[in-house]
């Protein structure tokens, strides 16, 4: 019997967003509703799976898990990249990854919903109208603000094109950004701290490797204008967590909207979660019903492709 084993399925909605009976007869599915983070528990979990479907980067696969999953054959992981998995000592130790691919717009969409409830205060609102309350605040208009982009690849242009449409005067950095391209954009490329200086909005679309974990610090959060929001919602160590949360509660930057975190979840005590002007979500960003219907119906197709000795969308070994 082949067992497959979806893991961190939160909102308990994998097993009807594909069609897991079209499976070989007799594979066992068992879907996991909760998250575990320590490397025991894991072992102790998965040892008995061949399969493991893992949604996205939620829990890790580092070399001391994979070589204790001694009955592992493949691990499908939903998307094309994750940081989270260690490719090489899946491949030195024979187990195949494959990959999906999603819908290319969800975190973009996701961006601006942060963005205007961040500038409108509506989470704030919302409450207050709830317990009886009207009109608190002020909002802020985003025609004629500067909208800084940082990172102008596939999600970057998508969210840059929504400024523009929006009004606002649309800057752009990342290290290999060239003028050709933000001119493509429509965008005005800048220096990464001239960007920071200048933007009312500074948004992060980058991938998470070496070179970019830390890349806005203290300095580059004192850089930015007092009245200036900063939106997050890449990979949480992107942004040097404990420097923003200082930003925030001395007023150095006006707020921020934050979709990922340096620990997912992120714990109950964590200072974020009191942090004034913010607007947090728990990494919504990929969460869609139509995500998750290629994620999975995708996954299903990676276990049949590979249990044919024919697998697709490989990411390593294979």
């Amino acid at each position: 019997m082949i067992r497959v084993a979806v893991l961190d399925d939160y909102q308990q909605v994998a097993e009807r967003m594909a069609d897991w009976t079209s499976l070989p007869e007799g594979t066992e599915v068992i879907f996991f509703h909760d998250h575990l983070a320590e490397l025991d528990a894991l072992v102790a979990r998965l040892s008995d799976f061949d399969v493991v479907v893992a949604m996205r980067e939620r829990t890790p696969f580092p070399r001391a898990l994979l070589s204790r999953l001694q009955r592992l054959r493949l691990l499908v992981t939903t998307g094309m990249r994750n940081a989270a998995i260690d490719l090489e000592a899946a491949a030195e130790l024979g187990i195949t990854v494959t990959g999906t691919e999603g819908t290319g717009t969800s975190t973009a969409e996701l961006t601006w919903a942060l963005i205007l409830a961040l500038l409108r205060h509506v989470p704030e609102e919302d409450a207050a109208i709830r317990a009886g309350g009207w009109q608190h605040t002020l909002g802020v208009d985003l025609a004629g603000r500067t909208l800084g982009v940082i990172g102008l690849g596939r999600i970057g242009r998508q969210v840059a094109a929504v400024g523009r449409a929006f009004g606002m005067e649309v800057t752009a950095w990342s290290q290999h950004l060239t003028e050709e391209a933000a001119q493509a954009a429509g965008v005005r490329r800048l220096g990464k701290l001239e960007l920071l200086a200048g933007a009312d909005v500074v948004t992060v679309h980058l991938v998470l490797s070496d070179r970019t974990r830390g890349l806005i610090g203290a300095a580059e959060l004192e850089a930015m204008k007092p009245t200036a929001y900063l939106v997050n919602t890449s990979r949480g160590p992107i942004v040097d967590e404990q420097a923003l949360i200082s930003a925030l509660r001395s007023g150095r930057i006006a707020g921020a909207a934050l979709d990922v975190y340096d620990i997912e979840p992120l714990p109950q005590d964590h200072p974020l979660r009191t942090t004034p002007n913010t607007v947090l979500t728990p990494h919504l960003g990929y969460v869609t019903e139509a995500g998750y219907r290629v994620f999975y119906g995708q996954a299903v197709e990676d276990i049949i492709a590979f249990l044919a000795g024919t697998p697709i969308r490989v990411l390593a070994g294979g």
